[in-house]
């Protein structure tokens, strides 16, 4: 540290929609981006294939792919067994983030609210708030040092929004009031910022806003008038949610590049979001169909559950209708369903392959393969080439009986994607569901809800989505840069999202030599600060 400016601020939107970015700068919803991209450089950013849901930022923030650092999801199968482990309870990668070697060359940081960002205990040079408002919560709020903590939630209390906002909503009131906790939450993160931004002496002052996150999953359906949830008489008392909650980060973020003053800028998204789309929920069901998969013999549990499923879908579906509401309510909030399955649905050990949890945008495959695997099947080589040739073919047969089209758009193998030491921690194979037409929810009300999957192969299967969701992420992400030296203009090629870390660095005079990503030639001529 050199004085008592901030040499880099970065700002970022955990989530957000690019196209919505540019079409709510060019139409003014947002002033205070529109002003930063008049004067710098705008852009796309090329996601991660495959792993753009859970693994986008431990990708990021060490510049590496997930073979490499070995995290592709919260819950991820452990290496030499059929088990399927929380990942975020042990080391979350296996490769340090780029703010380390900031700290090690003398840099001083402030990293606040960087999801996935597991706490930094000791020797950061700087200080780190963590979950304070965003929307993974896998940690718990905490600081380095630890009585910012108190000083935060003295004064600004707790995000409005909870630990969470994943939830199942019911009617323009419960939108309504999740937008105004979001919009609260952004004005208290703001203030704080501020504040210790304002402390100065700070070479990389970063701060991430979740809250685009969160409105993007929870409220997708009510900005997108061709969702099969869509419902205009809600969106009239709610509101647009996307455009009400970008519009508040807008004000944060112009807030905070008014108090940073004339220094270098950088305000991102980390991946994108648009509407909920595939058929994840079928996987098992698939692969058991095709016979590659064994599931496990019902429990007397069981037997009563699909009891009482078929009771429920034997009711006409206009009299099913106003009873969702009441039967959602019973049951576990998403967010805990999700978190709490620890099963992949067969028994590996009698499978040749088996789903592993990976998001519900893009769905793993592990194929059980001999001498790898406790029980391997499938012998290495040929026979498991042969094999997947085949499910891949029998996957993209895979036809959504309402619409005709494809259920399945691609079927990748890891491998052909990434290499690194911790390929064999990532499922094998990554099936990637058509986004030809927006799912909708049970919790949502049920239209385009249900599934009916259809090949030669497969047969009939058929189910129905239950996550209250609309919204889901896409791969590419938006950034602008704005600083002395940069000109100002559109960008036009795609940046990979590991390359954001080397720039950052890059940007204070950091090499990152173990990083994959390589520094933004474009954004790094901004550089006029010394590297001292």
């Amino acid at each position: 540290m050199t004085d008592g400016h901030t040499r880099l601020l970065v700002i970022c939107l955990d989530a957000a929609s690019p196209d919505l970015l540019d079409k709510f700068i060019a139409d003014g919803t947002l002033p205070n981006l529109a002003a930063l991209a008049a004067r710098g450089l705008a852009g796309r950013t090329r996601g991660l294939e495959g792993f753009f849901v859970g693994s986008t930022w431990p990708s990021l923030f060490t510049g590496t792919n997930p073979a490499q650092h070995g995290f592709h999801y919260q819950m991820q199968l452990v290496p030499g067994t059929y088990r399927i482990a929380d990942r975020t309870r042990g080391a979350l990668v296996e490769r340090e983030p780029f703010w380390r070697a900031l700290t090690r060359a003398g840099k001083r940081v402030a990293l606040l609210d960087v999801p996935l960002a597991p706490p930094e205990r000791e020797g950061l040079n700087g200080i780190q708030v963590v979950e304070w408002g965003a929307h993974d919560a896998f940690f718990g709020f905490s600081t380095t040092p630890p009585e910012l903590a108190s000083w935060i939630a003295t004064n600004w209390g707790r995000h409005p929004a909870g630990a969470s906002c994943d939830a199942d909503r019911h009617g323009a009131r419960d939108y309504r009031e999740l937008v105004l906790a979001l919009e609260a939450g952004v004005r208290r993160k703001t203030a704080w910022t501020v504040e210790l931004l304002q402390r100065g002496g700070w070479d990389l002052f970063m701060q991430v806003f979740s809250e685009s996150h969160c409105v993007g999953h929870q409220c997708w359906h009510l900005h997108d008038t061709g969702h099969p949830a869509h419902d205009r008489a809600m969106l009239a008392v709610a509101g647009n949610p996307m455009r009400s909650v970008y519009r508040a980060i807008d004000r944060g973020i112009g807030e905070i590049v008014a108090a940073a003053g004339d220094v270098p800028c950088i305000v991102f998204t980390a991946h994108g979001m648009s509407h909920r789309y595939g058929a994840h929920f079928l996987l098992r069901d698939v692969l058991v169909a095709l016979g590659v998969a064994a599931v496990p013999a019902p429990t007397m549990r069981d037997r009563a559950s699909g009891l009482a499923a078929a009771a429920w879908h034997a009711v006409p579906a206009a009299a099913r209708a106003p009873l969702s509401a009441i039967r959602s309510r019973t049951r576990q909030p998403n967010a805990r369903r999700a978190g709490r399955a620890r099963s992949v649905g067969v028994v590996p050990a009698l499978s040749r392959c088996f789903p592993v949890p990976n998001g519900l945008a893009v769905s793993g495959i592990r194929l059980n393969l001999a001498g790898r695997e406790p029980r391997g099947i499938l012998a290495p080589g040929d026979d498991a080439a042969r094999f997947v040739d085949r499910l891949e073919a029998d996957l993209l047969a895979i036809v959504d009986e309402t619409t005709g089209a494809p259920l399945v758009s691609r079927v990748v193998r890891t491998r052909d994607l990434y290499q690194g030491d911790h390929l064999d921690d990532l499922p094998d194979l990554l099936v990637e569901w058509s986004e030809r037409t927006a799912a909708g929810s049970l919790a949502l009300g049920g239209t385009g809800a249900r599934v009916i999957a259809r090949s030669p192969r497969v047969g009939t299967v058929e189910g129905a989505n239950d996550y209250g969701r609309s919204g889901e992420h896409r791969p590419g992400g938006w950034f602008v840069a704005a600083g002395p030296a940069l000109r100002a203009g559109r960008l036009d090629r795609e940046p990979s999202l590991l390359d954001l870390a080397p720039t950052f660095a890059a940007l204070l005079g950091v090499a990152l030599p173990d990083a994959q990503g390589t520094p933004i030639p474009e954004i790094v001529a901004m550089r006029t600060m010394d590297s001292t």
